[in-house]
Protein backbone atom coordinates (compact mmCIF):
# COMPACT_ATOMS: atom_id res chain seq x y z
CA UNK A 1 0.00 0.00 0.00
CA UNK A 2 1.27 3.48 -1.15
CA UNK A 3 1.09 4.95 2.04
CA UNK A 4 2.88 2.31 4.04
CA UNK A 5 5.59 1.68 1.31
CA UNK A 6 6.64 5.07 0.35
CA UNK A 7 7.00 7.66 3.26
CA UNK A 8 10.80 7.60 4.11
CA UNK A 9 11.81 7.25 0.60
CA UNK A 10 9.29 10.15 -0.58
CA UNK A 11 8.23 12.57 1.66
CA UNK A 12 11.90 13.22 3.12
CA UNK A 13 12.65 16.58 3.19
CA UNK A 14 9.72 16.83 1.48
CA UNK A 15 8.77 20.23 3.84
CA UNK A 16 9.51 23.72 4.58
CA UNK A 17 13.75 23.24 5.42
CA UNK A 18 13.92 22.43 1.88
CA UNK A 19 12.38 25.91 0.34
CA UNK A 20 14.42 28.17 -2.30
CA UNK A 21 16.62 30.60 -1.30
CA UNK A 22 15.03 33.87 -0.74
CA UNK A 23 14.43 36.23 -2.69
CA UNK A 24 14.56 40.11 -1.86
CA UNK A 25 12.31 43.03 -2.14
CA UNK A 26 12.63 45.65 -3.60
CA UNK A 27 14.25 48.78 -2.03
CA UNK A 28 11.91 51.00 -3.99
CA UNK A 29 9.25 52.63 -2.82
CA UNK A 30 7.51 52.98 -6.25
CA UNK A 31 6.40 50.57 -8.59
CA UNK A 32 6.73 50.51 -12.54
CA UNK A 33 4.18 52.99 -13.84
CA UNK A 34 2.54 49.81 -16.12
CA UNK A 35 1.86 47.65 -12.59
CA UNK A 36 -0.71 50.43 -11.32
CA UNK A 37 -1.18 53.50 -9.52
CA UNK A 38 -3.10 51.54 -7.02
CA UNK A 39 0.03 49.36 -6.00
CA UNK A 40 2.55 52.54 -5.72
CA UNK A 41 -0.19 53.93 -3.40
CA UNK A 42 -0.37 50.51 -1.23
CA UNK A 43 2.95 50.02 -1.60
CA UNK A 44 3.43 53.40 0.42
CA UNK A 45 1.50 52.01 3.45
CA UNK A 46 3.06 48.35 3.46
CA UNK A 47 6.08 50.29 3.86
CA UNK A 48 4.63 51.96 6.77
CA UNK A 49 3.43 48.68 7.93
CA UNK A 50 7.21 47.55 8.41
CA UNK A 51 8.26 50.07 9.95
CA UNK A 52 5.33 49.65 12.52
CA UNK A 53 6.15 45.62 12.89
CA UNK A 54 10.36 46.65 12.81
CA UNK A 55 9.74 49.15 15.99
CA UNK A 56 8.31 46.41 17.96
CA UNK A 57 10.52 43.83 17.00
CA UNK A 58 13.13 46.41 18.14
CA UNK A 59 11.22 46.70 21.96
CA UNK A 60 11.15 43.28 22.06
CA UNK A 61 14.43 42.72 21.12
CA UNK A 62 13.40 40.11 18.51
CA UNK A 63 14.85 39.84 14.51
CA UNK A 64 12.66 38.86 11.97
CA UNK A 65 13.17 35.84 9.46
CA UNK A 66 14.16 36.39 6.53
CA UNK A 67 11.92 36.97 3.11
CA UNK A 68 10.20 33.85 1.92
CA UNK A 69 11.48 32.28 -1.13
CA UNK A 70 9.63 33.29 -4.82
CA UNK A 71 7.85 29.73 -4.83
CA UNK A 72 6.56 30.05 -0.97
CA UNK A 73 5.40 33.81 -2.20
CA UNK A 74 3.59 32.67 -4.60
CA UNK A 75 1.79 29.61 -3.57
CA UNK A 76 0.86 32.11 0.14
CA UNK A 77 -0.25 35.39 -1.91
CA UNK A 78 -2.49 32.22 -4.27
CA UNK A 79 -4.17 30.33 -2.05
CA UNK A 80 -4.71 33.89 0.32
CA UNK A 81 -6.58 35.67 -2.63
CA UNK A 82 -7.69 33.04 -5.20
CA UNK A 83 -7.72 30.37 -3.07
CA UNK A 84 -5.88 27.35 -4.71
CA UNK A 85 -2.17 26.82 -5.60
CA UNK A 86 -0.90 28.24 -9.32
CA UNK A 87 -1.04 26.29 -12.08
CA UNK A 88 2.29 24.47 -13.01
CA UNK A 89 2.52 27.85 -16.20
CA UNK A 90 1.99 30.17 -13.52
CA UNK A 91 4.81 29.03 -11.29
CA UNK A 92 7.27 28.41 -13.96
CA UNK A 93 6.44 31.35 -15.66
CA UNK A 94 7.28 33.20 -12.20
CA UNK A 95 9.78 31.82 -11.08
CA UNK A 96 12.00 32.53 -14.22
CA UNK A 97 11.35 36.25 -14.12
CA UNK A 98 13.80 38.44 -12.46
CA UNK A 99 12.40 41.82 -12.29
CA UNK A 100 12.49 43.16 -8.76
CA UNK A 101 8.18 43.98 -9.42
CA UNK A 102 6.77 40.63 -10.06
CA UNK A 103 5.25 39.92 -6.77
CA UNK A 104 3.00 43.47 -6.82
CA UNK A 105 2.37 42.10 -10.57
CA UNK A 106 1.33 38.63 -9.16
CA UNK A 107 -0.92 40.16 -6.98
CA UNK A 108 -2.52 42.40 -9.55
CA UNK A 109 -2.98 39.51 -11.48
CA UNK A 110 -4.72 37.61 -9.10
CA UNK A 111 -6.75 40.95 -7.99
CA UNK A 112 -8.29 40.57 -11.76
CA UNK A 113 -8.35 37.35 -11.96
CA UNK A 114 -12.43 35.40 -11.75
CA UNK A 115 -10.43 33.24 -9.07
CA UNK A 116 -10.65 36.32 -6.51
CA UNK A 117 -13.99 36.78 -7.18
CA UNK A 118 -14.89 33.32 -6.89
CA UNK A 119 -12.67 32.66 -3.56
CA UNK A 120 -13.68 36.06 -1.98
CA UNK A 121 -17.58 35.14 -2.59
CA UNK A 122 -17.26 31.83 -0.97
CA UNK A 123 -15.72 32.98 1.68
CA UNK A 124 -17.91 35.56 2.72
CA UNK A 125 -21.37 33.28 2.09
CA UNK A 126 -19.47 31.15 4.57
CA UNK A 127 -19.43 34.20 7.13
CA UNK A 128 -22.87 35.20 6.82
CA UNK A 129 -24.99 31.89 6.29
CA UNK A 130 -22.48 29.74 8.81
CA UNK A 131 -25.84 28.03 9.61
CA UNK A 132 -26.51 26.46 6.08
CA UNK A 133 -23.54 24.32 6.16
CA UNK A 134 -25.78 21.36 7.47
CA UNK A 135 -28.99 22.58 6.78
CA UNK A 136 -30.01 21.60 3.07
CA UNK A 137 -33.13 24.14 3.23
CA UNK A 138 -30.56 26.71 4.11
CA UNK A 139 -27.64 25.65 1.89
CA UNK A 140 -30.50 25.92 -1.38
CA UNK A 141 -31.18 29.44 -0.33
CA UNK A 142 -27.57 30.33 -0.71
CA UNK A 143 -27.22 31.14 -4.72
CA UNK A 144 -28.86 34.41 -4.26
CA UNK A 145 -26.76 35.61 -1.50
CA UNK A 146 -23.85 34.10 -3.77
CA UNK A 147 -24.92 35.70 -7.02
CA UNK A 148 -25.42 38.82 -4.86
CA UNK A 149 -21.94 38.82 -3.03
CA UNK A 150 -20.37 37.55 -6.49
CA UNK A 151 -21.37 40.55 -8.41
CA UNK A 152 -20.28 42.94 -5.47
CA UNK A 153 -16.51 41.26 -5.62
CA UNK A 154 -16.32 41.08 -9.59
CA UNK A 155 -17.28 45.28 -9.47
CA UNK A 156 -15.16 45.60 -6.83
CA UNK A 157 -17.71 47.53 -4.91
CA UNK A 158 -17.06 49.35 -2.17
CA UNK A 159 -17.34 47.80 1.31
CA UNK A 160 -19.57 50.09 2.81
CA UNK A 161 -21.59 50.16 0.01
CA UNK A 162 -22.49 46.33 0.22
CA UNK A 163 -22.43 46.49 3.93
CA UNK A 164 -25.68 49.13 3.56
CA UNK A 165 -27.23 47.43 1.09
CA UNK A 166 -27.69 44.34 3.03
CA UNK A 167 -28.52 45.81 6.22
CA UNK A 168 -30.99 48.24 4.60
CA UNK A 169 -32.42 45.71 2.13
CA UNK A 170 -36.20 46.85 1.36
CA UNK A 171 -38.53 43.85 2.18
CA UNK A 172 -40.57 43.85 -0.68
CA UNK A 173 -42.47 41.17 -2.23
CA UNK A 174 -40.26 40.70 -5.43
CA UNK A 175 -36.83 40.24 -3.12
CA UNK A 176 -38.43 37.58 -1.09
CA UNK A 177 -38.99 35.54 -3.87
CA UNK A 178 -35.35 35.83 -5.17
CA UNK A 179 -34.71 34.22 -1.65
CA UNK A 180 -34.05 30.89 -3.78
CA UNK A 181 -31.56 32.52 -6.01
CA UNK A 182 -34.11 31.58 -9.44
CA UNK A 183 -36.98 33.16 -11.21
CA UNK A 184 -39.61 30.96 -12.50
CA UNK A 185 -37.91 30.68 -15.73
CA UNK A 186 -34.40 29.46 -14.57
CA UNK A 187 -32.71 32.69 -14.26
CA UNK A 188 -30.29 33.01 -11.46
CA UNK A 189 -31.10 36.10 -9.45
CA UNK A 190 -29.11 38.60 -6.96
CA UNK A 191 -30.29 39.12 -3.80
CA UNK A 192 -28.92 38.73 -0.07
CA UNK A 193 -32.23 37.99 1.26
CA UNK A 194 -31.33 34.62 2.55
CA UNK A 195 -29.06 36.29 5.27
CA UNK A 196 -32.53 36.85 6.89
CA UNK A 197 -34.33 33.95 6.08
CA UNK A 198 -31.33 32.03 7.39
CA UNK A 199 -31.96 34.06 10.99
CA UNK A 200 -35.70 33.03 10.91
CA UNK A 201 -36.37 36.84 10.65
CA UNK A 202 -35.36 36.98 14.82
CA UNK A 203 -33.93 40.53 16.06
CA UNK A 204 -31.38 38.56 18.21
CA UNK A 205 -30.33 36.69 15.94
CA UNK A 206 -29.53 39.58 13.56
CA UNK A 207 -28.23 41.38 15.75
CA UNK A 208 -25.99 38.99 16.96
CA UNK A 209 -24.92 38.44 13.48
CA UNK A 210 -24.65 41.79 12.62
CA UNK A 211 -22.67 43.13 15.51
CA UNK A 212 -20.36 40.46 15.37
CA UNK A 213 -19.63 40.27 11.45
CA UNK A 214 -19.84 43.80 10.88
CA UNK A 215 -18.87 45.49 13.69
CA UNK A 216 -16.62 42.90 15.64
CA UNK A 217 -18.28 42.87 19.03
CA UNK A 218 -19.38 39.49 20.55
CA UNK A 219 -22.89 41.72 21.37
CA UNK A 220 -24.79 37.91 22.16
CA UNK A 221 -22.84 37.67 25.05
CA UNK A 222 -25.10 40.14 26.82
CA UNK A 223 -28.32 38.78 25.04
CA UNK A 224 -29.46 37.27 28.49
CA UNK A 225 -27.33 38.86 31.13
CA UNK A 226 -25.01 41.39 31.24
CA UNK A 227 -21.42 41.02 29.52
CA UNK A 228 -19.49 38.88 32.52
CA UNK A 229 -16.42 40.26 31.15
CA UNK A 230 -16.48 43.18 28.65
CA UNK A 231 -18.66 46.65 29.00
CA UNK A 232 -21.74 45.41 26.95
CA UNK A 233 -25.02 45.04 29.03
CA UNK A 234 -28.10 43.32 28.31
CA UNK A 235 -29.89 46.51 27.44
CA UNK A 236 -27.85 47.45 24.86
CA UNK A 237 -28.05 43.87 23.27
CA UNK A 238 -31.79 44.41 22.99
CA UNK A 239 -31.27 48.04 22.14
CA UNK A 240 -29.48 46.45 19.22
CA UNK A 241 -32.05 44.08 18.27
CA UNK A 242 -34.84 46.86 18.68
CA UNK A 243 -33.39 47.94 14.85
CA UNK A 244 -34.89 44.87 13.57
CA UNK A 245 -37.98 44.78 15.45
CA UNK A 246 -40.28 45.77 12.33
CA UNK A 247 -39.64 42.24 10.65
CA UNK A 248 -42.00 39.23 10.50
CA UNK A 249 -41.80 35.54 9.21
CA UNK A 250 -43.82 32.82 9.48
CA UNK A 251 -42.36 30.43 12.08
CA UNK A 252 -43.90 26.92 12.72
CA UNK A 253 -42.03 25.16 16.12
CA UNK A 254 -38.41 25.21 14.40
CA UNK A 255 -39.26 26.04 10.95
CA UNK A 256 -39.47 28.94 9.71
CA UNK A 257 -41.08 30.00 6.69
CA UNK A 258 -40.79 33.39 4.12
CA UNK A 259 -41.37 35.85 3.12
CA UNK A 260 -40.42 38.21 5.40
CA UNK A 261 -41.68 41.66 5.94
CA UNK A 262 -41.71 44.79 7.33
CA UNK A 263 -45.07 44.89 9.03
CA UNK A 264 -44.55 47.95 11.08
CA UNK A 265 -41.81 50.60 12.03
CA UNK A 266 -41.52 49.53 15.18
CA UNK A 267 -38.33 50.49 16.83
CA UNK A 268 -38.39 48.57 20.53
CA UNK A 269 -38.63 45.55 22.16
CA UNK A 270 -39.58 44.15 25.51
CA UNK A 271 -36.32 42.47 27.42
CA UNK A 272 -37.75 38.65 27.83
CA UNK A 273 -38.67 38.26 31.44
CA UNK A 274 -38.45 41.71 32.07
CA UNK A 275 -40.85 45.15 31.85
CA UNK A 276 -38.13 46.80 30.95
CA UNK A 277 -38.49 47.74 27.18
CA UNK A 278 -35.11 48.58 25.26
CA UNK A 279 -35.36 51.65 22.57
CA UNK A 280 -33.28 51.14 19.37
CA UNK A 281 -29.77 52.78 20.09
CA UNK A 282 -26.76 52.31 18.09
CA UNK A 283 -23.90 50.95 19.97
CA UNK A 284 -21.88 54.05 20.61
CA UNK A 285 -24.48 55.06 22.68
CA UNK A 286 -26.43 57.63 20.71
CA UNK A 287 -29.91 57.74 20.07
CA UNK A 288 -30.75 57.71 16.34
CA UNK A 289 -32.35 60.44 14.72
CA UNK A 290 -35.32 59.52 13.05
CA UNK A 291 -36.35 60.35 9.53
CA UNK A 292 -39.89 60.33 8.11
CA UNK A 293 -40.53 56.88 6.33
CA UNK A 294 -36.68 55.76 6.45
CA UNK A 295 -36.63 52.31 8.58
CA UNK A 296 -35.38 51.69 11.74
CA UNK A 297 -32.73 49.05 9.81
CA UNK A 298 -31.60 52.18 7.22
CA UNK A 299 -31.02 54.50 9.75
CA UNK A 300 -28.58 51.57 11.29
CA UNK A 301 -27.01 51.01 7.79
CA UNK A 302 -26.27 55.17 7.88
CA UNK A 303 -25.05 54.83 11.43
CA UNK A 304 -22.61 52.02 10.25
CA UNK A 305 -21.31 53.18 7.73
CA UNK A 306 -20.39 56.53 7.92
CA UNK A 307 -16.65 57.05 7.42
CA UNK A 308 -16.12 58.32 11.59
CA UNK A 309 -18.14 55.26 12.47
CA UNK A 310 -15.65 53.49 15.23
CA UNK A 311 -16.19 49.75 14.54
CA UNK A 312 -17.19 49.05 10.70
CA UNK A 313 -13.93 49.82 9.10
CA UNK A 314 -11.77 48.79 12.23
CA UNK A 315 -13.77 45.04 12.05
CA UNK A 316 -13.12 44.43 8.44
CA UNK A 317 -9.61 45.65 8.98
CA UNK A 318 -9.03 43.17 11.52
CA UNK A 319 -10.47 40.20 9.81
CA UNK A 320 -8.88 40.85 7.35
CA UNK A 321 -5.33 41.04 8.69
CA UNK A 322 -6.58 37.55 10.49
CA UNK A 323 -7.37 36.26 6.52
CA UNK A 324 -3.83 36.94 5.33
CA UNK A 325 -1.52 36.23 8.44
CA UNK A 326 -3.74 33.44 10.61
CA UNK A 327 -3.94 35.69 13.60
CA UNK A 328 -5.69 39.14 14.01
CA UNK A 329 -4.14 42.28 15.12
CA UNK A 330 -7.15 41.96 17.83
CA UNK A 331 -7.67 38.27 18.58
CA UNK A 332 -10.19 36.87 18.40
CA UNK A 333 -11.50 38.67 15.18
CA UNK A 334 -14.76 39.95 16.77
CA UNK A 335 -13.97 41.06 19.95
CA UNK A 336 -12.81 44.36 19.39
CA UNK A 337 -13.59 45.74 23.17
CA UNK A 338 -11.21 48.05 25.35
CA UNK A 339 -9.64 45.22 27.34
CA UNK A 340 -8.79 43.05 24.01
CA UNK A 341 -6.09 45.36 23.00
CA UNK A 342 -4.58 44.92 19.37
CA UNK A 343 -0.88 43.64 19.55
CA UNK A 344 -0.24 46.74 17.10
CA UNK A 345 -2.80 49.26 17.86
CA UNK A 346 -0.59 51.49 15.24
CA UNK A 347 -0.87 49.55 12.38
CA UNK A 348 -4.25 48.88 13.15
CA UNK A 349 -5.51 52.47 13.37
CA UNK A 350 -3.31 52.93 9.82
CA UNK A 351 -4.98 50.41 7.76
CA UNK A 352 -8.28 51.83 9.04
CA UNK A 353 -7.08 55.02 8.44
CA UNK A 354 -5.99 54.35 4.80
CA UNK A 355 -9.07 51.96 3.76
CA UNK A 356 -11.41 54.83 4.85
CA UNK A 357 -9.29 57.20 2.86
CA UNK A 358 -9.16 55.12 -0.10
CA UNK A 359 -12.96 55.26 0.17
CA UNK A 360 -13.52 50.94 2.12
CA UNK A 361 -11.78 49.94 -1.35
CA UNK A 362 -10.95 45.68 -0.23
CA UNK A 363 -8.54 45.10 -2.75
CA UNK A 364 -6.43 48.55 -1.91
CA UNK A 365 -6.23 46.90 1.69
CA UNK A 366 -5.22 43.63 0.21
CA UNK A 367 -2.51 45.02 -2.05
CA UNK A 368 -1.26 46.77 1.19
CA UNK A 369 -0.99 43.68 3.35
CA UNK A 370 0.66 41.26 0.16
CA UNK A 371 2.84 44.10 -0.76
CA UNK A 372 4.37 44.21 3.01
CA UNK A 373 7.85 42.64 3.98
CA UNK A 374 5.51 41.46 7.25
CA UNK A 375 3.02 39.27 4.82
CA UNK A 376 6.26 37.92 2.38
CA UNK A 377 8.83 36.95 5.06
CA UNK A 378 9.65 32.75 5.79
CA UNK A 379 7.61 31.05 7.76
CA UNK A 380 10.82 29.53 8.96
CA UNK A 381 12.95 31.00 12.00
CA UNK A 382 14.20 30.90 15.16
CA UNK A 383 11.98 28.51 17.15
CA UNK A 384 12.37 30.51 20.69
CA UNK A 385 12.47 34.20 19.65
CA UNK A 386 10.28 33.94 16.97
CA UNK A 387 7.52 31.63 18.66
CA UNK A 388 4.77 34.78 19.74
CA UNK A 389 2.91 34.94 16.73
CA UNK A 390 1.28 38.67 17.55
CA UNK A 391 5.22 39.60 16.79
CA UNK A 392 5.42 38.76 13.55
CA UNK A 393 8.35 37.93 13.06
CA UNK A 394 7.91 35.05 10.75
CA UNK A 395 4.35 33.99 8.69
CA UNK A 396 2.43 31.27 10.77
CA UNK A 397 2.23 28.29 9.15
CA UNK A 398 -1.88 27.79 8.20
CA UNK A 399 -3.58 24.33 7.46
CA UNK A 400 -5.52 24.58 4.26
CA UNK A 401 -9.13 25.47 4.64
CA UNK A 402 -11.50 22.04 3.02
CA UNK A 403 -12.05 24.45 0.03
CA UNK A 404 -8.27 25.57 -0.71
CA UNK A 405 -7.39 22.00 -0.47
CA UNK A 406 -10.45 20.81 -3.14
CA UNK A 407 -9.36 23.16 -5.47
CA UNK A 408 -5.81 22.84 -4.88
CA UNK A 409 -6.23 19.04 -5.74
CA UNK A 410 -8.21 19.80 -8.95
CA UNK A 411 -5.76 22.58 -10.09
CA UNK A 412 -2.40 20.38 -9.19
CA UNK A 413 -4.04 17.51 -10.79
CA UNK A 414 -6.24 18.96 -13.68
CA UNK A 415 -8.99 16.89 -12.96
CA UNK A 416 -12.17 18.73 -14.32
CA UNK A 417 -14.61 19.46 -11.28
CA UNK A 418 -18.16 18.88 -13.84
CA UNK A 419 -20.42 20.05 -10.89
CA UNK A 420 -22.39 23.11 -12.39
CA UNK A 421 -23.36 26.26 -10.47
CA UNK A 422 -26.17 25.02 -8.03
CA UNK A 423 -24.34 22.11 -7.57
CA UNK A 424 -21.31 23.80 -6.15
CA UNK A 425 -23.01 25.52 -3.88
CA UNK A 426 -25.33 22.96 -2.69
CA UNK A 427 -22.45 20.42 -2.57
CA UNK A 428 -25.08 17.52 -1.42
CA UNK A 429 -23.64 14.30 -3.43
CA UNK A 430 -21.30 15.68 -5.40
CA UNK A 431 -17.37 15.28 -5.24
CA UNK A 432 -16.78 18.34 -4.09
CA UNK A 433 -19.56 18.32 -1.10
CA UNK A 434 -18.59 14.40 -0.53
CA UNK A 435 -14.97 15.81 0.37
CA UNK A 436 -15.82 18.96 1.99
CA UNK A 437 -17.78 17.02 4.30
CA UNK A 438 -14.69 15.59 5.74
CA UNK A 439 -12.78 19.08 5.74
CA UNK A 440 -15.47 21.48 7.90
CA UNK A 441 -13.47 24.51 8.51
CA UNK A 442 -11.32 25.21 12.16
CA UNK A 443 -11.74 28.43 13.67
CA UNK A 444 -8.14 28.84 14.06
CA UNK A 445 -5.87 27.09 11.05
CA UNK A 446 -2.54 27.88 12.53
CA UNK A 447 -3.94 25.62 14.96
CA UNK A 448 -4.69 22.64 12.71
CA UNK A 449 -5.49 19.23 13.83
CA UNK A 450 -6.22 16.27 10.87
CA UNK A 451 -8.77 13.62 11.89
CA UNK A 452 -8.19 9.77 10.58
CA UNK A 453 -11.32 10.11 8.07
CA UNK A 454 -9.26 13.52 6.83
CA UNK A 455 -6.29 11.83 6.58
CA UNK A 456 -8.08 8.23 5.07
CA UNK A 457 -9.61 10.66 2.27
CA UNK A 458 -6.54 12.35 1.65
CA UNK A 459 -4.30 8.99 0.99
CA UNK A 460 -7.73 7.29 -1.30
CA UNK A 461 -10.53 9.62 -1.80
CA UNK A 462 -11.64 9.24 -5.03
CA UNK A 463 -10.35 12.69 -6.12
CA UNK A 464 -7.05 11.18 -5.04
CA UNK A 465 -7.14 8.10 -6.93
CA UNK A 466 -8.12 10.44 -10.15
CA UNK A 467 -5.60 12.69 -9.09
CA UNK A 468 -2.76 9.86 -9.10
CA UNK A 469 -3.71 8.03 -11.98
CA UNK A 470 -2.83 8.88 -15.59
CA UNK A 471 -5.70 8.06 -17.65
CA UNK A 472 -7.63 10.43 -15.42
CA UNK A 473 -5.34 13.18 -14.14
CA UNK A 474 -4.07 15.67 -16.87
CA UNK A 475 -0.72 16.67 -15.51
CA UNK A 476 0.10 13.17 -14.31
CA UNK A 477 -1.04 11.86 -18.10
CA UNK A 478 0.96 14.70 -19.79
CA UNK A 479 3.94 13.68 -17.96
CA UNK A 480 3.84 9.96 -17.87
CA UNK A 481 3.37 9.92 -21.64
CA UNK A 482 5.50 12.92 -22.58
CA UNK A 483 8.35 11.36 -25.36
CA UNK A 484 10.99 14.32 -24.45
CA UNK A 485 10.64 15.31 -21.07
CA UNK A 486 13.90 13.64 -19.57
CA UNK A 487 12.69 11.87 -15.94
CA UNK A 488 14.20 14.98 -14.17
CA UNK A 489 12.12 17.29 -16.24
CA UNK A 490 8.96 14.92 -15.34
CA UNK A 491 9.95 14.91 -11.42
CA UNK A 492 10.49 19.04 -11.46
CA UNK A 493 6.54 19.10 -13.49
CA UNK A 494 5.09 17.49 -10.67
CA UNK A 495 7.10 19.20 -7.75
CA UNK A 496 5.63 22.59 -9.53
CA UNK A 497 1.94 21.29 -10.06
CA UNK A 498 1.83 20.02 -6.01
CA UNK A 499 3.98 22.02 -4.63
CA UNK A 500 4.52 25.26 -6.93
CA UNK A 501 8.23 24.98 -6.48
CA UNK A 502 11.37 22.94 -7.71
CA UNK A 503 12.84 20.07 -5.82
CA UNK A 504 16.26 20.61 -4.48
CA UNK A 505 19.24 18.51 -5.84
CA UNK A 506 18.79 15.74 -2.95
CA UNK A 507 14.82 15.55 -3.77
CA UNK A 508 15.27 15.29 -7.22
CA UNK A 509 18.15 12.35 -6.96
CA UNK A 510 16.53 10.60 -4.77
CA UNK A 511 13.12 10.35 -6.93
CA UNK A 512 15.28 9.91 -9.79
CA UNK A 513 16.61 6.60 -8.38
CA UNK A 514 13.41 5.57 -7.47
CA UNK A 515 11.78 6.49 -11.20
CA UNK A 516 14.64 4.78 -13.03
CA UNK A 517 14.71 1.31 -10.71
CA UNK A 518 13.06 -0.30 -13.52
CA UNK A 519 13.03 0.73 -16.80
CA UNK A 520 10.10 -0.23 -18.51
CA UNK A 521 7.79 2.09 -19.50
CA UNK A 522 5.02 0.91 -17.48
CA UNK A 523 7.13 0.29 -14.36
CA UNK A 524 8.33 4.27 -14.71
CA UNK A 525 4.92 5.49 -15.30
CA UNK A 526 3.84 3.62 -11.83
CA UNK A 527 6.47 5.07 -9.66
CA UNK A 528 5.71 9.01 -11.03
CA UNK A 529 2.39 8.27 -9.89
CA UNK A 530 3.50 7.07 -6.61
CA UNK A 531 6.19 10.16 -6.55
CA UNK A 532 2.66 12.31 -7.41
CA UNK A 533 0.46 10.49 -5.04
CA UNK A 534 3.98 11.04 -1.54
CA UNK A 535 3.50 14.98 -3.17
CA UNK A 536 -0.29 15.28 -2.93
CA UNK A 537 -0.22 13.79 0.36
CA UNK A 538 2.99 15.74 2.28
CA UNK A 539 2.58 18.38 4.73
CA UNK A 540 3.53 20.74 2.72
CA UNK A 541 1.06 20.15 0.24
CA UNK A 542 -1.72 20.61 3.15
CA UNK A 543 -0.48 23.67 4.75
CA UNK A 544 -0.03 27.08 3.68
CA UNK A 545 3.54 28.37 5.15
Amino acid sequence: MRWILLPALLLQGAWLGHLEAAAPLPARTTLRAGISPASDDALRVAHRIDQLIAAGHAREKVSSAPLSSDSAFLRRVSLDIVGRIPQVSEARKFLGEDSPEKRAAAVERLLDSPGYVNHFTSMWLNLLMPESSADFQRRYMQVGVHAWLRQHFADNTPYDKMVHELIALPMSQNNNGMMRGFDYGGGEQSSPMAFYIAKSAKPEELAASVSRLFLGVRLECAQCHDHPFGKWKREEFWSQASFFAGLKGNQQGDVFYGPIREVSDRRELTIPNTDRVAQARFLDGKSPKWKFKVSARTSLADWMTTKDNPFLAKALVNRMWAHFFGIGLVDPVDDLVDDNRPSHPEVLDLLVKEFVGHDFDLKFLIRAITLSRTYQVSSTGDATSQADPRLYTRMQVRGLTGEQLYDSLVMASGIRDNTNFQQRIYNFGTPRGIFLDRFTDQEKRTEYHTSIPQALTMMNNQLILDATHPDRSETLGAVTSSTFMSTAGKIETLYLAALSRKPTPAEAAKRARYVERDKSFAAQKKALSDVFWALLNSTEFKFNH
